[in-house]
């Protein structure tokens, strides 16, 4: 099963400092038929103005993963943690039973991320933050595994069963990815245009997949996001 979400359609909020796109229900986009999709929560494509950012706030209960598609992103967070990550970088943050934490940009040129809030397997864990500088050219036509559970092989590993992958197909090229009996995708064109089993995407839209196996034929050079979990 396929279903394409036109990113025109998606959950706006234009805050001057702050243009997101609102994949689920989240802030001023309210929708109760549009909460989730399995333990996926929040999936909010953010541009942040330079010299602006999340002042600090509370977080609990939530596994919390950022995609920075472009310029740098600053951390800081009760635990102690200070980081500044950049495109292609991951961070990541059990909240557990309890966080504040910082998200700035703190230079003068905008920054888009993705931001992502996964259910957490049970609560209560203990807070958890991480980064990983990723080589860009580690998913250039190829699939980079960035995030599994605790049990998997990505480097980074979260308290639920799920996986992220990234890659950035160049032009006419096809990659492949097969969502196994089972299990669920939902998928983000960051960058580009393609063609995914007929289905036109460009920029910002998103596909979710369930049980298929997909081609994706890069129109134009195509940044790709999937995350891979336990169908629901």
């Amino acid at each position: 099963m396929f279903r394409k979400i036109d990113s025109k359609k998606m959950g706006k909020g234009n805050y001057g400092w702050l243009n997101t796109l609102y994949h689920f229900s989240f802030s001023n986009y309210y929708n109760p038929k549009n909460m989730n999709f399995g333990v996926l929560r929040v999936l909010n494509d953010d541009l942040i103005t330079g010299e602006s950012g999340f002042d600090t706030h509370p977080h609990d209960n939530m596994e919390i993963i950022t995609y920075v598609i472009d310029g740098l992103l600053t951390h800081q967070d009760s635990m102690g943690n200070s980081s500044t990550i950049n495109r292609g970088h991951v961070q990541y943050m059990s909240a557990g039973t309890g966080v504040t934490h910082s998200e700035e940009n703190n230079s003068d040129k905008p920054l888009r991320l993705i931001q992502l809030w996964i259910l957490p397997d049970q609560s209560g864990y203990k807070p958890n933050y991480g980064d990983y500088r990723f080589e860009f050219s580690d998913r250039v036509n190829k699939w980079l595994h960035m995030v599994s559970n605790k049990a998997g092989n990505a480097p980074i590993k979260i308290n639920q069963d799920a996986n992220i992958y990234s890659t950035y197909i160049d032009k006419d090229n096809v990659s492949e990815f097969k969502v196994e009996s089972g299990r669920q995708a939902y998928l983000v064109l960051l960058e580009g245009k393609a063609e995914i089993n007929g289905i036109i995407l460009n920029q910002k839209d998103a596909l979710e997949i369930i049980e298929e196996k997909l081609t994706i034929k890069a129109n134009e050079t195509s940044h790709v996001l999937l995350i891979e979990m336990a169908k629901e």
